[in-house]
């Protein structure tokens, strides 16, 4: 085991030497596009994201190093210091990694390295943190989950086909990811051992470890399922929905000092404020020193529907303040009953105040918090993920503010601004009293609650997230997977999330 000491050097590899021939396209499959980005794309930004990673290189399908260096460039990836390409073999594409990362070490200098293949775009910032942690104390590390599916040993017996020869206890089977971390001089002594073995091949590199340097234990970290990779026609399609469905643990709650520092001076506008959740973001943000504009149709008149009156509030908070550094809009209508029967009022209505609402105060917003460099906040509901019986108008209109914050994080990333949207669980709040009476205590979510991971939303630096709010459960994994089995589980209940309030 590796003795604890000063956190040495951490690169992530991004091995990108593979084809598409298996999901049959021309072009690498690292370079297809899934949710409105190349698969590889989306994988660097994990890493850029991750304060584990000092840097990162690019192990590039040689005739493509352009291509990568391009998306580079257009996404901002500061963390990328080169793109080098691949070799015929993923062994091949390893060993020249290690010969890059060994340029210019002096004797005796030594640092950490994580392979991960490109085509898994789905790696959590957990196992990322999880894989340096453990090179604090091994020199070899590996990602694995359980196996669900029975393993089975077979042979083939010529024209007749396969048979079983054997049941491995599935127990102690498990399926290998990526990550795989190693300390440089571990990995780089391996593959110097393999390169005098004439019969050298591996599909992995612990593999090559655990061959040629078989008194080094490989520890191995907990992965997750949504860990997948890229490989297949279908992964194509399930990846996409994967990142739409996709959903983040609320951020670190900040401290009362941490709230007065970030929002003295501040600007805050909440559509929606008159009551329920938008009330409670309007009145913690201006408890904690921003100036704030709580805009509704029962208290100023506003009302989110029409144009004028967005544009006025958002121009008057300017002119008052000189900026605008947040804009909420929690406004919502929920209407209960089958499509066919509801009547073209309220078609309108719901279309309008749950959809046309966001798309005109985000176009209002965009000048406003492109100079301050601000963040939009949207609201969804659990219902997002698949519409319910005689929820069709609530819930295609929840579905569509995931997709507008995912598709304006990325439109104004450049801008410099931030869009987000929370996912709260049922919460308690006038809208939901309204549609469903009294509930029985401690079985919704408080709109205070919500309304304190809105505002740690609002100062964190995320963007394009859908960040679930649920009640605490000391026993949850804060994991993408864990997130992502709570949005199946909520997709498929049978009550309606309150998102936000006409107010």
């Amino acid at each position: 085991m590796h003795p604890p000491g000063p956190s040495p050097h951490t690169t992530a590899v991004v091995l990108a030497g593979g084809t598409g021939q298996r999901v049959g396209l021309s072009i690498p499959k690292q370079l297809i596009k899934v949710a409105g980005k190349a698969v590889i794309e989306h994988t660097l930004a994990i890493f850029e994201e991750a304060e584990e990673i000092d840097d990162v290189l690019v192990m590039m399908a040689p005739g493509y190093t352009a291509e990568v260096e391009k998306i580079v460039a257009k996404g901002g990836l500061g963390k990328v210091t080169r793109v080098v390409e691949g070799g015929s073999t993923r062994n091949e594409t390893t060993r020249r990694a290690i010969e890059v990362l060994g340029e210019g070490l002096a004797d005796g200098q030594d640092r950490n390295v994580l392979f991960h293949d490109a085509v898994r775009p789905l790696l959590s910032r957990r196992v990322i943190a999880d894989c340096v942690a453990a090179l604090d104390r091994y020199r070899a590390v590996d990602v694995a989950i359980p196996s669900a599916d029975t393993i089975i040993v077979t042979r083939t017996h010529g024209e007749d086909g396969e048979f079983i020869t054997d049941v491995p206890d599935r127990s102690r089977l498990r399926r290998g990811q990526t990550p795989q971390a190693f300390r440089l001089s571990t990995i780089r002594r391996a593959y110097e051992i393999a390169a005098d073995d004439p019969n050298f091949q591996a599909t992995d590199d612990c593999s090559v470890v655990l061959r040629y340097l078989p008194d080094v234990p490989i520890h191995v970290v907990p992965g997750d399922e949504f860990n997948m990779k890229v490989t297949q026609p279908v992964d194509v399609f399930i990846a996409d929905k994967l990142f739409q469905l996709a959903s983040t643990a609320a951020p670190a709650q900040s401290d009362e000092d941490a709230y007065r520092e970030r929002l003295n001076g501040a600007t805050v506008v909440v559509f929606g404020g008159s009551y329920g959740i938008g009330k409670d973001v309007a009145d913690l943000a201006e408890r904690h020193g921003a100036t704030v504009y709580a805009l509704g149709r029962s208290t100023t008149g506003t009302h989110v529907e029409n144009p004028r009156d967005v544009a006025d509030a958002l121009a008057r908070a300017y002119a008052e303040t000189g900026r605008v550094d947040y804009v909420v809009n929690t406004a919502g209508v929920l209407r209960i009953g089958k499509l066919a029967e509801t009547e073209d009022a309220a078609i309108e209505e719901a279309l309008t105040v749950n959809y046309l609402a966001p798309v005109r105060i985000a176009r209002a917003a965009h000048r406003y918090l492109a100079e301050s460099g601000g963040q939009l906040l949207l609201y969804t509901s659990s219902s997002y993920t698949r519409g319910r019986a005689e929820y069709s108008l609530y819930s295609s209109t929840k579905a569509a503010m995931v997709n507008l914050t995912q598709a304006l994080a990325d439109e104004w990333a450049a801008d410099g601004i931030r869009v987000n949207c929370v996912n709260p669980e049922r919460t308690a709040t006038p809208m939901r009293t309204r549609a469903f009476g009294d509930e029985p205590a401690g079985t919704l979510l408080s709109s205070e609650a919500v309304a304190r991971t809105s505002l740690d939303v609002l100062l964190s630096p995320m963007t394009g997230h859908v960040i679930d709010v649920r009640q605490q459960d000391p026993t949850a994994d804060a994991s993408q997977a864990a997130s992502f089995e709570r949005a199946l589980a909520a997709a498929i209940a049978a009550d309606a999330d309150s998102a936000g309030e006409v107010a």
